[in-house]
């Protein structure tokens, strides 16, 4: 399912959670590459600020691109622009919600969304604004 740039409306908000386990960490370092210490070992990150492995902040971001490809517009929507601010940590176990919500609809069938990530307790851990492409053809 998807909606083209005619059934969005401003306001309309669409949500998608996922826990993040250590596996989901270890994964995103093997694609990505990163494999920082702060997310991979325990005992490093034990004398680190949060005293804790953490998660990858564009692992958050991803959720945001779960909600935007699969859920709002849905799907054949592209990411086209995103600034991201990472606010909190993501702890192994914590579960994230990502909200998008469309403040603006622009030229070119184009929306300005507003990305919201937070954990189980409310916690907002990323924030952001972007603008996505919306699909040109109906899907569902």
């Amino acid at each position: 399912m998807n909606y083209l740039y005619d059934e969005l409306k401003v306001g309309q908000k669409a949500s998608f959670s996922k826990t993040i386990s250590e596996g989901d960490v270890y994964l995103f370092a093997g694609i990505s590459g990163d494999i920082n210490p702060a997310h991979l070992n325990e005992e490093y990150a034990k004398e680190t600020f949060f005293k804790t492995r953490i998660a990858h902040g564009l692992i958050s971001a991803g959720l945001v691109s779960a909600v935007l490809g699969n859920v709002m517009p849905g799907h054949g929507a592209i990411w086209v622009k995103q600034e991201l601010n990472f606010i909190a940590p993501v702890i192994f176990g914590d579960t994230v919600t990502a909200t998008v919500e469309v403040l603006e609809k622009l030229d070119k069938k184009q929306i300005r969304v507003k990305a919201t990530c937070a954990n189980q307790h409310g916690t907002v851990v990323l924030e952001g604004e972007g603008i996505v492409s919306c699909p040109r053809v109906k899907v569902g």
